[in-house]
């Protein structure tokens, strides 16, 4: 399968499933229990509304552990990319990178990476900042 090249406009992805299944079915499981709560004001209605609720917050937990454990991963596989890449002034300050600033740098090509990491570390730049200055984009096609 052939993937489009991505850029910074379109490197965002979306688990059908999750966002334009699961989630619309349990947010709308919880104003349909919400309803019936009004409507019909017993304890039943009520264990109904919190069993909703419940199911609500384990599919939005269980999506951010899965975004957690990718996070940490990226962050893996950045630290080991800048150790390579890096010149030494640069490679003994990689601890001062933010998780969110390697996941932002994951997009930078190899030859980009060193300029855009010192950039990042003196100016303190956001994800969205550093994917913006990426010029030659390295996809990531795996990351949900």
């Amino acid at each position: 399968m052939d993937q489009q090249a991505q850029n910074f406009s379109n490197h965002v992805k979306y688990d059908p499933l999750f966002h334009f299944f699961l989630l619309p079915a349990m947010t709308a499981n919880v104003i349909m229990a919400i309803n019936h709560l009004v409507h019909f004001p017993r304890w039943s209605s009520v264990w109904l509304l919190i069993l909703s609720l419940a199911a609500f917050v384990i599919i939005a937990r269980m999506r951010n552990y899965a975004l957690r454990v990718q996070d940490r991963v990226i962050r893996l596989e950045e630290r080991l990319r800048l150790m390579t890449v890096l010149p030494e002034p640069l490679r003994s300050r990689i601890g001062e990178l933010s998780v969110q600033q390697l996941i932002g740098l994951r997009f930078a090509c190899d030859q980009e990476l060193p300029g855009l990491v010192q950039r990042a570390l003196d100016e303190k730049l956001s994800p969205a900042d550093i994917k913006k200055a990426v010029v030659t984009w390295r996809p990531d096609y795996s990351r949900i």
